[in-house]
């Protein structure tokens, strides 16, 4: 008799160790998070682990297999010679798409048609020769991309506030190889192509120079990358174009290590600091590169991280509670961007945007469909591990670990709706980046949030 007892008590508590603990709702109003989520060595604690997930070689082949698979991304290095017509009205039209819906100024106000029809105008299409030859060029400081040739900020509602500005489609920052390939008619503005994305840019922010030394000066050896969310040079005077210049988590910088020990560098000293070699623009527009100190204070390593979850749990954790940035304004990033800078800062390219992320033929993927109940999609769920990406229409998160019977999300948002105990519905904003479990999470009023998911990649063998 009391073995039987014993055997149902440890077969009931092996059920409830097993079963998924519903989340509590802390005073912050964040379900199921507590002080020590936030704390990046909890989760590396719980089994990150320092094993190499992908090694040197292995990252390398993942890129070229991005760029050879992936049509949103462009290979610098195969455009031809010169480009036709149709090739930059391909670019041009597919990026500055006239709205099908009604857009609204910061004031709320609607956009009129004649303000519309003066972007097209701007955006000078008819004005794209026959075939041209490919110009190249290099960012020299942090450039919005904007989808028309304007700074005009413009809103899908009339009280959209005033972060997600439907003309704001990414940032590049300096050093970013770039093809030149069409001007806007007020001479304000150049079309670009990027490695991952084609709109406008400050003719301003961009130094035009030869094929060569543009494609070259990412392959630059050797160098440093910047591994904290930003580096900033040093401020000088007597050089302002590379003064305060910041530097992006994930990005290559060349250094001079050859550089004179005792000889100034824009009128100091350079022990205390990396020499590093930056593009800047001339005053023609044409390229120059120039030296610049980047402090040894700078959190800079001098290669790649080597990309093990625990390094991707720390890279991640940097960047908590920076605000959102829809299309990297406010000097920040958004989800997709969140995570393309947290795995540049191994060497992982990612497509830029999340519905290319989400279904890129050239990443370890398994995809959901509407035949994939939710029972299915939880299986699943809970044998993610550390940096796998879970994508619903629109938005990325990083898994980070399991806990609960479920997984915990590092991602960059605006707001989770949940239920509280009593089904109530309830909204949290965020607008920044974020720790939160997934299994709670409902978009609209009845979705879980798991039932919206289509994709998960995964950057791992």
């Amino acid at each position: 008799m009391k073995k039987s007892i014993l055997v149902a008590v440890a077969v009931s508590l092996a059920a409830c160790a097993s079963a998924p603990r519903e989340p509590q709702i802390p005073a912050h109003g964040v379900i199921g998070v507590t002080e020590s989520h936030l704390d990046p060595e909890f989760w590396i604690r719980r089994g990150a682990g320092s094993r190499v997930v992908l090694d040197e070689a292995a990252i390398e082949a993942q890129n070229a297999k991005l760029i050879q698979l992936d049509k949103s991304v462009h290979n610098m290095d195969a455009l031809p010679q010169s480009l036709s017509a149709a090739e930059v009205r391909a670019w041009v039209e597919d990026m500055s798409e006239r709205p099908s819906r009604p857009l609204y100024d910061e004031k709320g106000h609607a956009v009129e048609a004649a303000t519309i029809d003066a972007l097209f105008a701007n955006a000078n299409a008819a004005a794209i020769p026959a075939t041209q030859t490919t110009r190249y060029g290099l960012v020299v400081r942090r450039s919005d991309l904007r989808t028309f040739p304007t700074r005009l900020r413009l809103f899908s509602e009339p009280d959209d506030g005033t972060d997600i500005d439907r003309i704001q489609e990414d940032a590049l920052f300096p050093g970013t190889p770039v093809a030149i390939v069409h001007e806007s008619r007020d001479g304000e503005w150049s079309f670009v192509v990027s490695p991952r994305y084609a709109a406008w840019i400050s003719r301003n922010d961009v130094a035009q120079g030869a094929r060569d030394e543009v494609l070259s000066y990412t392959k630059k050896q050797p160098y440093v990358v910047v591994t904290g969310t930003a580096a900033h040079t040093v401020f000088t005077p007597e050089q302002p174009e590379v003064s305060e210049l910041q530097l992006e988590m994930g990005q290559r910088i060349p250094v001079l290590n050859d550089w004179p020990a005792e000889k100034p560098v824009n009128g100091q000293h350079p022990y205390t600091s990396h020499v590093v070699e930056l593009p800047m623009r001339a005053a023609d527009g044409s390229l120059h590169f120039t030296p610049a100190l980047l402090p040894r204070t700078a959190e800079v390593a001098s290669d790649y991280l080597p990309l093990t979850r625990a390094n991707l749990i720390r890279q991640s954790f940097k960047f908590l509670g920076e605000r959102y940035g829809w299309g990297h304004s406010y000097n920040a990033r958004d989800c997709s961007g969140f995570v393309s800078e947290v795995y540049r800062s191994f060497g992982v390219q990612l497509p830029r945007n999340t519905r290319d992320q989400g279904v890129s033929p050239a990443l370890n993927r398994i995809e959901f469909t509407a035949d994939d109940d939710h029972e299915k999609r939880l299986a699943v769920l809970r044998q993610l591990q550390v940096g796998d990406l879970v994508y619903i229409p629109g938005h990325v998160m990083m898994v980070i670990g399991q806990e609960g019977g479920g997984p915990y999300v590092i991602h960059d948002t605006t707001g989770i709706t949940y239920r509280d105990a009593e089904g109530v519905l309830t909204r949290v904003h965020l607008n920044g980046v974020s720790v939160t479990p997934l299994l709670p999470l409902i978009d609209g009023k009845e979705t879980s949030r798991v039932d919206r998911i289509y994709s998960i990649q995964r950057i791992r063998k």
